[in-house]
């Protein structure tokens, strides 16, 4: 006699530890007891089924047989032909494979399996081709090692499986959000997280360069994308993705959530600098301020998550002059010219030259992202030409950054001379105080 108690208490430690839902668990084991039913009672090529009771703890089993006529099965003939097209032994037979008839497959009849319609109308005269027809079997009491060794097999690969399509489900729905996860491993450069329910990986390309990852330690990671193998859900995590940046803030900035304030557009060089394009969709409402914070809390929050990631907030504008010169910050912008081939100019200071172009031409590059135009910086020298003679400008440009790069060298040239003149005067003053020094003595 099965202990009930015990039975539903095992049910919901399941249910709790797997994710898994009570239905699929009971489920689960109706296939198991039904495999067992089979492997001790039955006969190869029978389809049985189960029904639990978890209130009882009471089992039913049924045969169940397919009712076909004379059109769903295949005649000796046809059978003696399949067989000559494809001897090979256990292989299916070609044609069978294919199927024959418009969207029917015919089926080599089986007793175990099916019933002819003419026997199944004599048990039941409602039953039509293609109906099931439910025997009802003799319950039993006793089965063999054996048989409960297939039933445990079952029961846990059917777990492994509702386990699986839980998890995959529950993730694929996290596709492009932020997870906190803790990091298990680190194996060939690629680092392990453990992320609730499964592990998540996050491969070498989409870590922060320069950011090092130790086990035990917290982070939030975005969740890339999800796919199916044939070892479970592959969870691919990612912490250089540019949209982190915008998940981060949703997380920080209320005015976000309630859709006072929107994140246009994100440029990212992952581990150096970003910058976020926002709008304000409310009147009244500071974009930059609202994603700043009090005492820049907010701002710093996200930075600190990110390792000290520097990040420039830009107002977005729909006038593309007025968006490529906030896009510019930190530098200050004198004057913005939109040109052909979506490219613009962008005239500044001398002394923000520098500022504007940014390291290597970081934030330049950076700007030119958030905007998607193609930005040529310039002092306000290189204007001197005009707009009107805008073909000759870029030739003399050219001519002036050449100008200044000889000046620099002649400079540097008679700095050389004058240290190799003090030099040689140095020794001169040594040899003859050496010779004064002889003719004294």
């Amino acid at each position: 006699m099965m202990d009930i108690k015990n039975f539903l208490s095992a049910i919901s430690q399941i249910t709790e530890e797997k994710g898994i839902s009570k239905e699929k668990v009971i489920e689960s084991i109706e296939t198991a007891i039904a495999a067992a039913y089979k492997k001790e009672y039955g006969q190869k090529g029978q389809i049985i089924k189960a029904k639990l009771s978890p209130e009882t703890g009471d089992v039913k089993f049924w045969q169940i047989k397919l009712v076909v006529d004379e059109k769903m099965i295949y005649s000796d003939e046809e059978l003696e032909k399949m067989k000559e097209e494809n001897p090979v032994p256990g292989k299916p037979y070609e044609s069978e494979e294919k199927g024959i008839g418009e969207g029917e497959k015919k089926v080599r009849f089986n007793p175990e399996k099916h019933i002819m319609l003419d026997e199944a109308k004599k048990i039941n005269k409602d039953l039509k081709p293609g109906d099931e027809l439910e025997t009802v079997l003799e319950v039993k009491e006793d089965y063999g090692r054996i048989a409960a060794q297939t039933a445990k097999q079952v029961i846990l690969q059917k777990i492994r499986e509702a386990e699986r399509e839980t998890v995959l489900s529950e993730y694929k729905g996290k596709e492009g959000e932020i997870v906190s996860g803790i990091v298990q491993r680190i194996e060939g450069g690629n680092v392990f997280m453990d992320v609730g329910k499964t592990i998540g990986v996050l491969t070498r390309e989409e870590q922060i360069p320069g950011e090092f990852y130790r086990p035990g330690q917290r982070l939030r990671v975005y969740v890339l994308k999800v796919e199916d193998s044939p070892k479970g859900p592959m969870i691919f995590l990612s912490r250089a993705y540019p949209k982190i940046i915008s998940k981060l803030f949703e997380i920080e900035v209320p005015e976000i959530a309630q859709d006072q304030v929107q994140i246009k557009s994100v440029a990212r060089e992952a581990g150096s600098r970003s910058k976020v394009a926002v709008v304000s969709t409310s009147e009244g409402v500071d974009p930059i301020g609202s994603m700043v914070g009090q005492r820049g809390i907010r701002v710093s929050a996200v930075i600190n998550e990110l390792g000290g990631e520097k990040i420039d907030i830009i107002e977005w504008s729909e006038d593309p002059e007025k968006f490529i010169a906030n896009s510019m910050s930190p530098a200050k912008v004198i004057e913005v010219k939109i040109k052909e081939k979506n490219t613009a100019l962008v005239m500044v200071p001398e002394d923000q030259l520098s500022l504007a172009i940014g390291r290597a031409g970081q934030n330049v590059r950076l700007a030119a992202k958030l905007t998607g135009w193609k930005i040529d910086v310039r002092p306000p020298g290189g204007e001197a030409v005009g707009e009107e003679k805008k073909e000759g400008a870029e030739e003399k440009v050219e001519a002036i950054s050449v100008e200044v790069a000889e000046k620099k060298e002649k400079s540097e040239e008679k700095k050389t001379e004058e240290k190799e003149e003090k030099k040689t005067a140095k020794k001169e003053g040594k040899t003859k105080k050496s010779k004064t020094k002889k003719a004294e003595k």
